[in-house]
């Protein structure tokens, strides 16, 4: 039995290792300029385009389904409104890499800064941090293993789930769908 115990522990730190550390390095090393993580969460406002349309109020909106069923396509919908998770690989925000902001697709707050992305290796959108005040929490369960989901705290549309395998300085993988975000590159071109 502890032999057991030993190589499970021994599995699950290697795939910690594997994943996000090194990755971190080499994808986001210059992107954050030697901020700290303080900075990073509160200078956002720097990445978002001249102009740019973005909601400023985190005041949660209401709306039936039926009334998200008609501003959301189906893919949208079925992640935002319905928790499902899209397959891995099938975003093209897994390969951006500009500067910018990351809103959610259902309302348009602002939830991440392309300072705050790192590539993961999982197939999916990730980042170390989030912008304070615009994510909720709560706890999951994927078949008997509890996770923690996170949600856009305006319109409360589902995003991904909170992992503690992620780089320094925050060691969290926040794994986000790509079709649950928009992304505003600084230029202004969508």
């Amino acid at each position: 039995m502890k032999r057991r115990e030993f190589l499970l522990t021994l599995g699950a730190t290697s795939l910690t290792i594997v994943l996000p550390g090194s990755a971190f390095a080499a994808q986001t090393g210059d992107a954050a300029h030697g901020l700290s993580l303080k900075q990073i969460q509160n200078d956002w406002r720097s990445l978002l385009a001249k102009g740019a349309k973005v909601a400023t109020s985190t005041a949660p909106i209401q709306k039936t389904e039926a009334e998200w069923k008609k501003i959301l396509p189906p893919d949208r919908f079925g992640v935002l409104r319905e928790e499902d998770t899209e397959k891995p690989d099938s975003s093209s925000l897994n390969h951006e890499t500009s500067p910018g902001i990351y809103v959610c697709a259902g309302c348009e707050l602002p939830l991440f800064s392309s300072q705050m992305k790192y590539d993961s290796g999982t197939g999916w959108p990730s980042f170390f941090t989030h912008i304070p005040g615009r994510v909720g929490t709560k706890r999951d369960w994927h078949l008997i293993i509890p996770r923690t989901e996170y949600h856009c705290i305006r319109c409360g549309g589902h995003h991904g789930h909170l992992f503690d395998d992620g780089p320094p300085p925050t060691r969290q993988r926040w794994c986000n769908n790509g079709v649950a975000l928009k992304f505003i590159p600084k230029t202004g071109k969508s």
